[in-house]
């Protein structure tokens, strides 16, 4: 189950991060901002998909 998992995990962080730069292409965020944006929402999705994780282990 786990490496199912982790393959799943890959492929929404691929799709967010492809979705994250149609956003900074649409809004045309400057190049310094575009880092801390990526950043900000992969941290934020791993911390998503791990307590995903935890909670179907546990239950």
């Amino acid at each position: 189950m786990l490496y199912v998992f982790i393959l799943i995990a890959f492929f929404i962080l691929f799709i967010f991060n492809s979705l994250t730069m149609r956003l900074c292409l649409k809004t045309e965020m400057s190049q310094e901002k575009q880092p801390n944006v990526f950043r900000t929402i992969n941290i934020l999705i791993t911390i998503l998909l791990v307590s995903s994780y935890i909670e179907v282990i546990y239950t």
